[in-house]
């Protein structure tokens, strides 16, 4: 599994081996449960538990603005702020070709039916600030102007908390450019 090693692998197998037999086996039936109940949704390509996701189901939602995102990890980040009410897009990667993974890897073709239907006005990409992310933020801004929406990208700048000095150069003449006006963190 992503992110497991050898030796957590092995904590995992002895903490499961202490454990009653009962307990041991609903959790693998839950793991089967899941795999067999856990989708992805129809439209945006996030996971689910119908063929919707409660995200593009939900009617208070800014249908007409799509968040075009790496993984279903961020769209929970993206979640966990409050601070957006749009609907979201899950490419299930990025352009890497060092990786092997090109366009036809990603659900980009997904995304430009959903665009060609008409409903979108605005589509803001909110993918990783690499060589890999800008690559497919360009792909995607070549690949989505014909149809004459707006086409955003999230704030990039100077992290809070971050000292200037240890700052690389692209991020800080960013942050030059697209300086905002100061707005004291208590309003």
């Amino acid at each position: 599994m992503p992110g497991v090693g050898k030796k957590s692998a092995l904590r995992f197998a002895l903490h499961l081996l202490k454990q009653p037999k009962e307990n041991v086996e609903k959790f693998g039936s839950s793991v089967i449960r899941m795999r067999n109940e856990i989708c992805y949704c129809t439209n945006c390509n996030m996971i689910s538990d119908s063929k919707i996701c409660p995200v593009c189901s939900d009617k208070k939602r800014d249908t007409a603005l799509v968040c075009v995102v790496e993984s279903i990890r961020d769209v929970l980040s993206i979640e966990n702020t409050g601070q957006y009410n749009g609907l979201y897009h899950v490419l299930g990667g990025i352009i890497s070709p060092m990786d092997g993974i090109g366009p036809g890897d990603l659900s980009i073709d997904m995304l430009l039916r959903r665009v060609e239907k008409g409903d979108i006005s605005e589509i803001f990409l909110a993918l990783s600030t690499n060589m890999e992310g800008e690559t497919t933020s360009y792909y995607l801004y070549k690949r989505l102007i014909p149809f004459n929406i707006k086409i955003s990208t999230i704030a990039r700048g100077v992290g809070f908390g971050d000292d200037l000095e240890y700052t690389d150069e692209v991020t800080l003449g960013r942050s030059i450019q697209n300086r905002q006006l100061f707005i004291p963190l208590n309003n």
